[in-house]
Order: structure tokens, then C-alpha cells, then sequence
């Protein structure tokens, strides 16, 4: 081979292999470029996968099997079994106990590990977790334990409430109705219990406090604990008028502690109470922790119950006096007739006195006396004395308003130095068509349309005066039938039968003109 093409050939071989190694390099170039470009879609990828199985795993538990339905009550207060603290509390479903947090050293995640107990419920955010992995369960046949922690009601489903006439079927497999649900007496607090289940039959307080939005937004000044009493009786209404509880019964342990919280112990669980008592004590504290007033400012309280009438009183002359001083001080001014306005929440009615002697069969006569005679009390014309440590006076008491729904207070109870003495007396009254009108002025006869009232609700008070035990009758609007409630037991009664008890509380509905007149 000649030089020439040596030279020609070393050149070519030098030139392919120049173009090859910027071939290489360029090919590695556009690769690292390529790598450079995928590192945050690998991320991504990455990313999707890990969120796809944690998808996969919080939508495939394999505990669900495990929850024990029939063991879950959150009618108590939420607070961990052990350290008894509110926050970050967690209901296990297997067990129904109440444990705090889930990190690892919680009591949630200890008993999760100690019992194989794996699936919980967040009391306050409403979300499942699974322990001890840690993740979030998502499943929709898990909102049934939701509903009955937190019911909600929809504004159709509230108007409807009084029409229907459907059982509902709890999860043990008994049938009840809804709002006709026995109360638990956790020791002796029947009296209040009554006086709940009255109330939560009364359609527009009912439906107040069935939708939360009316009253969550109310401003209360920092460190008022009486709001509570509002929440607690919201949370009440909706579990007693839930169609989907898991058993056929309410305990108002959350109810009665903020009862006993805000009245300063005045009522108490432990201890017997007096309903009337009771009654107007949380008919006043509802009021005014809706942000009502004595005067001015109204609330769902007291546009249902409040009437107002007018009060008489006249000062009676001290009676040991000579008969013309008596005369003489009568013309006084201090002696003449006054007159003032005044409001009620409910009215006092009083028992003739009870026989204190046996009848010749030595049994003691139970009297009796019909409605209209001690309602007389009210007609403007019937005086009644009333005794002060140092002074007498005449009053007498006219109605000037009728309310939607009127309560009746019987007066049983009389307190003298040494004992509290009850009047056994049945009062005799229809439980449909009471007509008022009589017992309003002149002037207001004319204003007031509807003046006739039925019966919804009777309290009964039997036994001695301090021991005793509460009983209620309330009428059940969609059915029109009557039912009688003992702490958490439900029979149904004759209307005929209620006027045989001692009745201590009444609530009668106003019929308007488009009340139905079920129950009569």
C-alpha cells in the first residue's frame, strides 16, 4: 500500500471514530437530560403508588367484621376510660370503652395492641382509623355509627316528624317510635327525665332544637357555662327523635350533668327533685342562655310557653286590730287596690285542702275536684289571701294573654315547719276542648280568636313527697295515640286512664285553625 492511502485510511478511521465518540456523548447527554426530566414524574409515579395502596388499604380494611354494634352507647360523656380526658378522644368499635389519642404510646394504640381491638372512631372529627397501623378507614357502611353519635336532621324530614305513624326498628331488633323513647334513671333523676320528655314534645321547641344551625351561632360572653345546657338539650332532641338508633332508649347522662353543672347542684342525679322546680328553673336558663331577656329580648322559650296577665293586690289591715281602726286604715292609700302586668311561664293552680279524717269505713276518702273550679283562680273575681312574716294581702288574677302552649302546675306540696305534706286530690279534666276564654278580660276576648286547648302531656307524681317516683303521659302526634313513660319502660294508654292519676304537670296545645284534633 502506498503512503498516500495509508494516510487516506488513518484519517477515515480517525474521522469515524470522532464522530462515533460525539455520537456517544451526545447520546449520554440527551439521556442524562432525559433522567434530569423524569426524576419528579418517577416522584409522582412514586407518589400515586404509595397513595393507590394507602387508598387501596383505608378502603379494603380487614376489620370491619370485628365492630360490635351492639356494644356501642355515645350517650356518655366522651372522655378516655383511663386518663379521663376530653381531648383527642377515640371510641374502640370492637369493645365500645372510650380511649385518648393514637399516636404510640396513646391509650388508643395500647389497647389496640393489647386486645387486637382495631378499628376506632374519632368522638369529635367523626373519622375511623385503624390501629395500630395508623391508617384512616373509608367505607361507607360506616356511616349508620355516625348517624347515631351525631343525627342530623333536613328541614323536610323535621316537618314531617308529626305525621308519621312509622316504627322504627333499633338495632337489637326492637321497634319503637321515634320521640316515644324511654329515658334511663341513672339513680333518681325520673324528676327531671319527665320534664325532658315533656318538653321534647312540644312541636316548635322540639323542631328548635332539632336543627342546630338556629342556635349554634349565638355569641355567649368567654367563660359562660350555660350554653352548655342548650347543646346538651340540642344533642337530646336529635337522639330522642332519631329513626335510626341502635337501641330503643336515650340515657341523658351528658343532659343531666350539664343540669347539674349549671345549676350550681341545686338538681342532681343522685337525689330526688321537685319537677315544678326543675321546670321553671330550665325553662328560665334556656332563655336567657339563648341570649333572651326579662323584657325586651324574646327567644324560642318564651314565644311558645309566655303568656302574661294582670295582678290585683290589695293589703289587708293586721287582724288582731280593733274593727274601726281596721275601718280606718282601709281608706289609706297603702290599703287601696293595685294593679300590675306581669308575665308567666306557666300558672299555679291550687288544691282545695285534703280531709284529714277517716271516713266510718275508716278509709280516707280520696277527694276529687274538677279543673274548671281551680281555674277559677284566674277569672279576675276569685280573691285569694297571702301571708307574709309581717303583713296580709288580697290578690286576685286575670289573664291578658294566652300562649301557644300553656303549662298547668298542680300544687301538691305544701312545706309547714317540720314536714312536706302532699295533697292526694285527683283533679277531674277532659283531655281535649278546654276552653279559656272566661279567664280573660273583657277587652282581650275580643283579640284572642283561638282560646281552646288539648292536652299533650301529663306528668304524674306518685308516692310519698320526697321519695316518690315520676311518671309521664304524652301524646304521640302521629299516631294520636297516648303512651305512658316510666324511666325506660313504654306502654301505650287509654285517654280515660290519665284523669285517674295525680297529675303535678300539664302542657296543653292551643288548637288553631289548622290543628288536627288527634287524641280527642
Amino acid at each position: 500500500m502506498s503512503g498516500r492511502s495509508k494516510r487516506e485510511s488513518r484519517g477515515s478511521t480517525r474521522g469515524k471514530r470522532e464522530s462515533e465518540s460525539r455520537a456517544s456523548s451526545g447520546r449520554v447527554k440527551r439521556e442524562r437530560e432525559a433522567d434530569e426530566d423524569s426524576e419528579p414524574e418517577r416522584e409522582v409515579r412514586a407518589k400515586n403508588g404509595r397513595v393507590d395502596s394507602e387508598d387501596r388499604r383505608s378502603r379494603h380494611c380487614p376489620y370491619l367484621d370485628t365492630i360490635n354494634r351492639s356494644v356501642l352507647d355515645f350517650d356518655f360523656e366522651k372522655l378516655c376510660s383511663i386518663s379521663l380526658s376530653h381531648i383527642n378522644a377515640y371510641a374502640c368499635l370492637v369493645c365500645g370503652k372510650y380511649f385518648q389519642g393514637r399516636g404510640l404510646k396513646s391509650h388508643a394504640y395500647i389497647h389496640s395492641v393489647q386486645f387486637s381491638h382495631h378499628v376506632f372512631l374519632n368522638l369529635h372529627t367523626l373519622k375511623f382509623y385503624c390501629l395500630p397501623d395508623n391508617y384512616e378507614i373509608i367505607d361507607s357502611s360506616l356511616e349508620d355509627i355516625t348517624y347515631v353519635l351525631k343525627p342530623t336532621f333536613t328541614k323536610q324530614q323535621i316537618a314531617n316528624l308529626d305525621k308519621q305513624a312509622k316504627l322504627s326498628r333499633a338495632y337489637d331488633g326492637t321497634t319503637y317510635l321515634p320521640g316515644i323513647v324511654g329515658l334511663n334513671n341513672i339513680k333518681a333523676n325520673d324528676y327531671a327525665n319527665a320534664v325532658l320528655q315533656a318538653l321534647s314534645n312540644v312541636p316548635p321547641l322540639r323542631n328548635y332544637f332539632l336543627e342546630e344551625d338556629n342556635y349554634k351561632n349565638i355569641k355567649r360572653p368567654p367563660g359562660d357555662i350555660m350554653f352548655l345546657l342548650v347543646q346538651r338539650f340540642g344533642e337530646l332532641m336529635r337522639k330522642l327523635w332519631n329513626p335510626r338508633n341502635f337501641k330503643a332508649h336515650v340515657s341523658p347522662h351528658e343532659m343531666l350533668q350539664a343540669v347539674v353543672l349549671c345549676s350550681k347542684k341545686t338538681f342532681q342525679i343522685t337525689k330526688q327533685g321537685d319537677g315544678v322546680d326543675f321546670l321553671s328553673w330550665f325553662l328560665n336558663a334556656l332563655h336567657s342562655a339563648l341570649g333572651g331577656t326579662k323584657k325586651k329580648k324574646k327567644t324560642i322559650v318564651t314565644d311558645v310557653f309566655q303568656g302574661s296577665m294582670r295582678i290585683f293586690t290589695k293589703k289587708l289591715p293586721h287582724p288582731d286590730l280593733p274593727a274601726e281602726e281596721k275601718e280606718q286604715l282601709l281608706h289609706n292609700d297603702e290599703y287601696q287596690e293595685t294593679m300590675v302586668e306581669s308575665t308567666f311561664m306557666y300558672l299555679t293552680l291550687d288544691l282545695p285542702t285534703a280531709p284529714l279524717y277517716k271516713d266510718e269505713k275508716e278509709q280516707l276518702i280520696i277527694p276529687q275536684v274538677p279543673l274548671f273550679n281551680i281555674l277559677a283562680k284566674f277569672n279576675g273575681i276569685t280573691e285569694k289571701e297571702y301571708k307574709t312574716y309581717k303583713e296580709n294581702f288580697l290578690k286576685r288574677f286575670q289573664l291578658t294573654k294566652l300562649p301557644p302552649y300553656l303549662i298547668f302546675c298542680i300544687k301538691r306540696f305544701t312545706k309547714n315547719n317540720f314536714f312536706v305534706e302532699k295533697n292526694p286530690t285527683i283533679v277531674n279534666f277532659p283531655i281535649t276542648n278546654v276552653d279559656l276564654r272566661e279567664y280573660l278580660s273583657e277587652e282581650v276576648q275580643a283579640v284572642h280568636k283561638n282560646t281552646t286547648y288539648d292536652l299533650i302531656a301529663n306528668i304524674v307524681h306518685d308516692g310519698k313527697p320526697s321519695e316518690g317516683s315520676y311518671r309521664i303521659h304524652v301524646l304521640h302526634h302521629g299516631t294520636g295515640k297516648w303512651y305512658e313513660l316510666q324511666d325506660l319502660q313504654v306502654t301505650d294508654i287509654l285517654p280515660q286512664m290519665i284523669t285517674l292519676s295525680e297529675a303535678y304537670i300539664q302542657i296543653w296545645k292551643r288548637r288553631d285553625d289548622e290543628t288536627n284534633q288527634q287524641g280527642a
